[in-house]
Formats: C-alpha cells, structure tokens, sequence
C-alpha cells in the first residue's frame, strides 16, 4: 500500500520532510520530559528544595512551549498532505473511470463505484493525513523511550522487553484478519449505498407499485450484512487491543515491582525510578496506539485494493497512437460514413449477432431512418458509430478513415446524439444547453432553445435558464426534457446528428414544432435517425430496415411498402392503429 501510495506522495517531498521533521522535535520534546520527572523528584521533592523544584518546573514549560509549535506544523504540514494526496488520487480515478467505455458501467453498479471514490478515499485521507502520523510519532517514541529505558536500567528494560513477542504475533495474525474484513465491510457499504441510491433514484416506481415494504426489507437485510462483517472486524480489533495492552501493563507492574525494590534498598533513586516509568509508560502507550492504528492501516489497505482494482481496469476502447486529424472531407465519390461487413456481438449473448454482416453506405447531408422491431440492431449502430463498441469483424469508416484510427474525443466531437430517454443533469437549465457548446453565448443559446421550441416554457420558470432542474431534470416534464436535449444538440452544430426517437415523448402540438426545427436542422447534415413511429420519417432520403441485425432492405417509403413485407407489415400496423 505504502509503495503504491508513494507515486501520490513523491510530489510533496518537501512539505513531508518539514512534517517528519516536526515529528522527530516532538517526539524528542516528550521524551526529555522524562529527564523533567526525575531533576523535579531528585532535586526538587527529593532534596527538599524549592530553587531545584522551580528550575524544573521551568524546564517543563520550556519543552511544553516548543511541543506545542512541532505539534502545530507536524499537524497542519500532515494533514495537508493527506488532503492533497487523497484530491489527487479522485481526480486520477474519475479521470481513468470517465474514460472506460459505457460497457463497464452496465456489468457494475454506478452507486459502488461512487462509494470507491467517496468512501474509501475517505478512509485514505484519515489514514494519510491522521493515522500515518500517529504511527511514525508513537513509533519514534516508542524507540527512543526503548533506547532511553536501556541507558538508565538494563535488567528494567528486559522485564520489560519479555512481552515484545507476545504482542508482535497476534498483531500478525490480527492484522491480517482486520484487513480481510475490512475489505468485505467495505464492498458490502457500497452495495447497500448503491441499492439505496437506486431505489430512491426511481422512487416513483417504488410508490407506484406499493413496494416501500419491500425495499424497506432488502435494504434492511444488506445493512445488516454489512453491520455483522463490521462486527466481525471490530470484534478482532477489540481483542488485539486488550490482549497487547493486558501484556503491556503486567510488564510494567513486574518492572515496578523490582524496581520498587531497587529503591528501598538504596540501589536506585526515586528520580531514576520516575523517570524509568515515564519512559516504560510512554513505551507501552505508544506500542498500544500503534496496535490501534495498525487495525486503520489495515482497513486503509482493504480500501487501496479496491481503488487499484478501478484503476487497473483498462478502457477496451482507446484513441489510434497515430490518429489521423478530423474533421475529414470525403472525396466527391465516396460516403461519409461506410459500414463494411460489419459484425458485433454482445459479449453477454455469443450465439446472437446484434449487427451481422451490415453493408452500408451514407453520403454526405443524407437523411436515413433506421426502422424495425426492438431488438434487431438499431441503437447497437449507434454505439458502434460513437465507438461505445467496436465492431468483431468488418470495419466502420468515417471519410474514408477506419474509427480505430481517429482520435476518440475528435470522432465524437462529429456526433450531437438525442437519446429517446434524454438526459440531464443536476444544474441549471443554461449549465445544461451549454453541454453542447461550454464557449456558447447566452443568445446563442437563446436561440438553439427558441429552434428547439423550448425557450417559451424555460422563460416561465421561477428562474428563466437560471433554474435549477434537479436530479435527471425531474422538476421538468418529458417532453420538456426533449425539447432541451434538442436544443443542446442545435447548439452544438454538428456534422452528423444521431436521433434516438427524437420525438418520442411529446405531444402532437409539440412534436409538430420540434419537428419543423428538426428539418431545419437537418438541412445539409447527415443525419441518423431511429424511428418505431414511421409518420415521422416519411421525409427522409432513405429508410434501412432492420430484423435481427440484419439489414433487410433500404429505400423510399414508397419503394418499401412494395419491396419489404416487414415494413409493409409495420406501416399497416401502424396506420391502422392511427386510423382506429
């Protein structure tokens, strides 16, 4: 854990030199102050002297004095450290997360993955900016109090030193335990904040469906299960902590005993034997603290495993070494997007092929819908068009240039996507446009919102874009929500627009304006589109026709209803309904 946390610490060597530093002067303060106990017991109570008890009260606040400066700058210098450390250690762990490919975030669960980058690089920070510190002190004085015991009394400091076996072995055996348990309590926190997060993510539902009672029970058995693994962890901890200091404590009464002794038969003086105290406590209370932090180190070192786990993780999908530059210009007789005997198959599914054997060619400002029952391949397209995926056999190219060639951030920066469930996010509604174009203006995005039919409704909130939408944009209706994801994608002017059901969720008044500005959009712009309602894409150029991930048939709306008994089947089935 320490060589893995270095990488992180290495850039602040200095501030760490300053803290060790610091923490060097105050344990070597606490230590002397043993020598303070015996001049106060010798010279001062001993020799039944005031000037002697007045000198060494004095030396007492002169080391309280400059203890309390190292104790300032060990803390501060410290636990900045821990705090930088553990900033560092999120950004570099959302960096890597943001840059996995969509893949990873369906086979694990977005509320532990957020527990991995808030909870356990909490833990990091108390452990780095608090017990680390807490260690090295203890430790250095429990050496130098060692060193100290063997200079003043030899034969002490061995009745002393008998339990030091005793307590190092369970500290072994302990220790590995705490950190096997840490590691499970910690995966199992996460799991009851990812089901809690999600439960009250879509708590409509939950209500809708009366099954309070029964997300109320399943949360309650994965708290559970995470308090008993917590149990089990505390109970180790517990155990080592009274065993090391039931161990530590008898030896300091047998030192005291002997070296009671000592004194009343005139071989030792008070002072020494005060002093040989102070020293033996000292040694024994830092020895215990350090067992105690052990258990946190432990604990920290379950929580590193799962943030290195993340990290370790590679993107399946990474921009070309040598990408070749955007935006590209196709020659005057090639397409601007080509697929070519594309196959993919979901890792999940191995014997079903989501797109097999697609050939297909788009020119430049052309319009194709994508129509077909759910599931035969039309939202995989766009996935592998975004490069979420990437094709098993076959290619995809863009300008005459293969996706796996282009610069990721590039490729997509072609692309302005509306999903059919349009997302938003936590903000406001002008924070939320500007997705498509940060740099844009505030009349730019006034008017991408006024094509997109949706700076009516926006004017009307409390405050205008200014308003806050809460989580997803719940404060909004759906059709709201589309409205603003469209006008995200006009702000963004892209080259090629990908429409999921675009206009899906609006009513007939609103789907009739978005789209009017969607046409406008479209104009002179390759445009993608999946479409389960064919009287919205009636207009366009051409019409591919999906079943099964094949592509069965491409034409004119005309030309389908003669050569396509599928779409002939759809369009009747539709058209019927809409008649009915």
């Amino acid at each position: 854990m320490l060589r893995w946390l270095w990488q992180f610490i290495k850039p602040y060597r200095l501030r760490l030199v300053l803290a060790l530093l610091a923490l060097l002067m105050t344990a070597a303060l606490t230590l002397s102050m043993g020598q303070g106990i015996r001049l106060m017991v010798d010279e001062g109570f001993a020799a039944e002297s005031r000037e002697g008890l007045a000198y060494a009260l004095s030396l007492f606040g002169v080391i309280t004095f400059f203890m309390a400066i190292g104790a300032f700058f060990r803390f501060y210098m410290v636990s900045w450290i821990g705090e930088r450390v553990v900033a560092d250690i999120r950004i570099k762990l959302y960096d890597h997360l943001v840059g996995l490919t969509p893949s990873f975030f369906e086979d694990n669960l977005a509320g532990e993955i957020q527990g991995r980058i808030t909870t356990d690089t909490t833990l990091l920070q108390t452990v780095i900016g608090s017990s680390f510190s807490f260690a090295l002190r203890n430790s250095l004085t429990f050496l130098g109090g060692l060193v100290l015991m063997f200079i003043s009394n030899v034969k002490l400091t061995l009745i002393v030193l008998i339990v030091v076996p005793l307590i190092v072995f369970p500290l072994i055996f302990f220790g590995r335990k705490v950190r096997e348990l840490s590691r499970m309590s910690q995966d199992k926190v996460a799991t009851v904040g990812a089901w809690a997060g999600e439960s009250l993510q879509h708590i409509k539902v939950v209500q809708a469906f009366t099954r309070e009672d029964m997300v109320n029970k399943q949360f309650s058995q994965a708290a559970e299960g995470a308090f008993d693994v917590a149990l089990q962890r505390i109970r180790h901890r517990a155990v080592l902590i009274a065993l090391v200091m039931m161990l530590v404590m008898g030896a300091v009464a047998g030192m005291l005993f002997v070296g009671g002794n000592d004194v009343l038969d005139g071989k030792l003086s008070a002072g020494d034997l005060s002093a040989f105290v102070f020293y033996a406590i000292m040694v024994a209370g830092s020895l215990a603290a350090v067992t105690e932090v052990y258990g946190e180190v432990q604990r920290a070192a379950g929580a590193v495993e799962r943030i290195r786990e993340l990290l370790a993780t590679e993107a399946q999908i990474v921009s070309a070494v040598n990408a070749a530059k955007l935006p590209l210009q196709p020659a005057d007789d090639e397409p601007l997007l080509a697929f070519k005997n594309v196959d993919y198959t979901y890792p999940l599914r191995p014997n079903y092929k989501a797109i097999d054997t697609l050939t297909l060619a788009i020119k430049a400002g052309e319009r194709i819908a994508l129509v077909g029952p759910s599931g035969a391949g039309k939202s995989t397209l766009f996935d592998l068009l975004l490069r979420f995926r990437d094709p098993q056999s076959g290619s995809i190219e863009l300008a005459g240039k293969n996706l796996s060639n282009l610069n990721l951030q590039e490729l997509r920066s072609q692309y302005a996507l509306v999903p059919q469930q349009p997302v938003l996010f936590s903000s406001n509604v002008l924070d939320n446009l500007r997705y498509g174009c940060p740099d844009a203006s505030l009349e730019q995005v006034i008017a991408a919102a006024k094509a997109a039919h949706a700076h009516e409704f926006i004017e009307q909130l409390p405050d205008g874009y200014e308003s806050f939408l809460g989580e997803s944009g719940v404060k909004l209706s759906g059709g709201q929500r589309q409205r603003l994801a469209i006008a995200r994608a006009i702000l963004r002017d892209p080259k090629i627009l990908l429409l999921d059901e675009a206009t899906s969720a609006l009513d007939a008044q609103s789907e009739f304006h978005v789209q009017q500005a969607l046409n406008e959009l479209m104009k002179d712009r390759t445009t993608l589109i999946i479409a389960h309602r064919l009287a919205t894409v009636a207009h366009v150029d051409r019409i591919a026709v999906f079943d099964n991930g094949k592509l069965v048939d491409i034409g004119s709306h005309e030309q389908l209803l003669k050569s396509s008994e599928l779409y002939k089947r759809l369009a009747q089935l539709q058209f019927s309904v809409a008649v009915e």
